[in-house]
């Protein structure tokens, strides 16, 4: 997994700690997404947190690009 990649979460389960367009931006970028990644956006729509439309979306077209085999998973 390249340097540029890697981060660190703080919270997966609070709005106010996430940053849902950068995130997802990197993950279209890279075209992989890991567990980490799979956490924090699911915490962000399964958890009741008050996100936009415009970001519900970008989640949505993450989960769709999985489903299709679009994205690569990493670190399973």
């Amino acid at each position: 997994m390249s340097s540029d990649y890697r981060y660190s979460y703080n919270s997966v389960y609070s709005q106010s700690e996430t940053a849902i367009k950068p995130v997802v931006d990197r993950i279209l970028r890279f075209g992989k997404l890991s567990p980490q990644d799979h956490a924090l956006l699911t915490s962000v729509v399964f958890n009741g947190n008050d996100i936009s439309e415009a970001e519900r979306r970008q989640i949505n077209r993450i989960f769709d690009q999985i489903q299709t085999g679009q994205l690569k998973l990493i670190d399973w």
